[in-house]
């Protein structure tokens, strides 16, 4: 039997590639405990911290941050505003080289009670005698907060099948002439004159945004132009029906305003007059889970986004475009139709104006930018405009700070979330997408290079 030589020796350990491990390879492989002999405890570790870095990448990479991030900027951007508008600030300031804590103090105590005085008076009263009375304030902006959840879902969901409903005030207004008319023209049980008077605050929605559906499906007219002139076109309409005696105009009144909501239209209250929520939160609620279903779960809500996000590629697949533009503006004015219904059923119930809308249209653009066009997004963004409405009344009485605060404070939060990028450069969060290079990786790096 012959001894092998050298030369026909092969190495006992050799790559699945077919070359021989080199010194550098071995140490790599040997500094790499789970590629030889991986305990389970060691395993189950990995697996854990594995996990805990997804869900730090899902938060930073998600638009909830964002959004979150946007709202601070937005408080703290108002606050310098707040700090350079006030006297005692501007007087301290004057000797700030001298008593610079001075300044700060004044800041501190301007922006700091406004804050202070916004969240008392929004969210909970803390100098109040009872919980009953601390919450007071709370329950008060969930009611500021409804009507801008129902149309807020109303503008989400055309922004999900890739239209501009910017027509919600005139939705509204039609809306609440419809649901108007039918709470004082009528007598009946609460149990059918409530829901009659909701359902003509939605059929009055949707036939208004319905006419955009078909003018823009049947001729291809841009619907932003289409709803804004309609809103417009809504408003002198409201104000002749109120100024025309036998429509809409009160028996006896020169004023153009409506008669007022028979009572047994009007929502009930859930817990009693003092907290302000009534029956139309139930129904807000009811809205979102209806389009979170409608949008996330059915057939239809499938093809509303589809069209939204390829709509040559919907065209392939057999859907017809226009059907469902005109269903996506059609179901977007009922629920800013809603509303409408609300304004007169539990806001304004002595007889309504043609500032019934009270902005409420053009606020629920921002609240369905800021709830991502999402069902339960647009929840909550409502309940934070609505905290942010009526707390402005408060910082305002407290600290006579200006009330139009509220709407700088909107509209801050409005740019910030239409620049993510800006948000993340200011807070230093990476990009979505964007590799950091570990220890790791550049010790390969070099490895390779010196190969």
């Amino acid at each position: 039997m012959s001894t092998p030589t050298p030369e026909n020796t092969q190495p006992e350990t050799q790559p699945e590639s077919g070359a021989p491990l080199t010194d550098d390879r071995l140490q790599d492989v040997e500094s790499t405990p789970h590629l030889m002999t991986d305990s389970a405890d060691d395993t189950e570790r990995r697996n854990g911290d594995d996990r805990w870095h997804a869900a730090l990448q899902g938060i930073l990479n998600g638009s909830a941050l964002v959004t979150v991030l946007a709202v601070v900027l937005a408080l703290v951007a108002c606050g310098i505003l707040i700090a350079i508008t006030d006297e005692n600030v501007r007087a301290a300031a004057g000797y700030f080289f001298a008593r610079p804590v001075d300044t700060f103090r004044a800041v501190g105590t301007a922006v700091g009670g406004s804050y202070a005085s916004l969240f008392e008076g929004s969210v909970i009263n803390f100098g109040a005698t009872s919980f009953q009375q601390a919450i007071v304030p709370l329950t008060r902006s969930v009611d500021y907060a409804v009507p801008l959840i129902a149309a807020g879902l109303g503008i989400a969901l055309s922004f999900r099948a890739g239209l501009f409903n910017i027509g919600g005030q005139g939705q509204i207004l039609i809306g609440a002439a419809a649901a108007g008319w039918v709470g004082f023209s009528f007598d009946g049980p609460a149990f059918l004159h409530i829901p009659l008077t909701i359902i003509a605050g939605i059929v009055g929605g949707a036939v208004w945004a319905g006419i955009v559906g078909v003018l823009k499906a049947r001729t291809g007219a841009n619907e932003v132009v289409l709803t804004i002139m309609l809103n417009y076109v809504a408003l002198y309409l409201v104000s002749y029906l109120l100024r025309t005696p036998g429509l809409l105009q009160a028996p006896g009144s020169t004023n153009p305003i409506s008669p007022a909501t028979k009572d047994s239209a009007l929502l009930p209250s859930l817990f009693g007059p003092r907290y302000g929520i009534d029956l139309g939160f139930i129904v807000a609620i009811l809205a979102v889970v209806v389009v979170w279903w409608l949008v996330n779960k059915s057939s239809l809500g499938f093809r509303f986004r589809t069209i939204g996000e390829n709509p040559r590629a919907a065209r392939v697949a057999g859907m017809s475009v226009p059907t469902l533009t005109i269903w996506v503006l059609v179901i977007s004015g009922a629920l800013v139709g809603i509303a409408g219904a609300y304004q007169v059923q539990g806001a304004v119930t002595t007889g309504f104006t043609s500032g019934i809308d009270a902005g409420i249209g053009f606020d629920a653009i921002t609240v369905a930018l800021l709830g991502r066009s999402k069902p339960w997004g647009v929840f909550w963004a409502a309940i934070l405009f609505g905290v942010l409405k009526n707390g402005g009344y408060a910082m305002q009485a407290a600290n006579g700070i200006p009330i139009d605060i509220v709407g700088v404070i909107q509209a801050l939060i409005v740019l910030f979330i239409a620049a993510p990028p800006l948000v993340r450069a200011i807070f230093r969060i990476p990009q979505p997408g964007a590799r950091k290079r570990t220890g790791t990786n550049k010790k390969s790096s070099k490895k390779a290079v010196a190969a």
